[in-house]
C-alpha cells in the first residue's frame, strides 16, 4: 500500500483539488446549496479560512488558511465529504455503493499543495479563479457563478473583466 505523505503546518496555508469519483458527473454544480452548507456546518467546529474557491461540476479548488494552532486538514475534508454524502442521500439522490459497502460520491483522496509564499499565492488563486474557462464552461471567469472570483471583485482585488486576455498556461499548477 502506498503510504501518502503530508506537508502539515500549523496555521498554514493550503491549495485542495477535491473530486468526485464520477468525473462526469455535474453533482457538485447541481447541488452547490448542500455543499456550501455542509462546509460551512464543519467550519463551525473546525475553523479554516477560505481563501479562494471555485466549485466546478465535478471537483473543487481552495485554498484555505488553517488557525495557528491547527495541521488538520485530513479531518476537515473527511468531515465535509461526509456531511455532503448524508444530505444528497437525505435528498434521495442515487448513489452505489463500492466493495466495501462505502459510497462511491468521492475519489478517497484529495490534492494538497502547502502555499510556500506570496508569489505562489497570488498564482494559485489566479489558477483557481480561471478553472471555469480553462474547463471551457464559460469564455470569461466573470461569467461562471461558482467562485471566490466574484468578492475578489467586490473587494476591489480583481477587476470584472481580468482573466479576459490570460493564456491559460500562465498561473497555477
Amino acid at each position: 500500500m502506498v503510504n501518502y505523505r503530508r506537508y502539515k503546518i500549523p496555521g498554514g496555508i493550503y491549495f485542495f483539488t477535491v473530486t468526485l469519483h464520477d468525473r462526469n458527473s455535474n453533482l457538485l454544480t447541481e447541488q452547490i446549496t448542500l455543499l456550501g452548507n455542509s462546509m460551512r456546518q464543519i467550519r463551525k467546529d473546525h475553523p479554516f479560512k477560505t481563501r479562494a474557491l471555485v466549485i466546478m461540476p465535478d471537483h473543487l479548488h481552495c485554498i484555505w488558511e488553517l488557525p495557528e494552532n491547527d495541521d488538520n486538514f485530513c479531518i476537515r475534508w473527511q468531515k465535509i465529504k461526509s456531511n455532503f454524502t448524508n444530505k444528497v442521500k437525505n435528498k434521495n439522490i442515487n448513489l452505489s455503493k463500492n466493495k466495501q459497502g462505502e459510497y462511491n460520491l468521492w475519489q478517497r483522496r484529495f490534492w494538497e499543495h502547502f502555499i510556500r509564499d506570496e508569489k505562489d499565492l497570488v498564482n494559485h488563486i489566479h489558477y483557481i479563479h480561471y478553472n471555469p474557462v480553462k474547463h471551457g464552461l464559460v469564455k470569461r471567469v466573470a461569467d461562471w457563478p461558482y467562485s471566490s472570483f466574484h468578492r475578489y471583485v467586490q473587494e476591489g482585488l480583481l477587476t470584472r473583466e481580468w482573466g479576459s486576455d490570460q493564456d491559460e498556461g500562465e498561473f497555477g499548477e
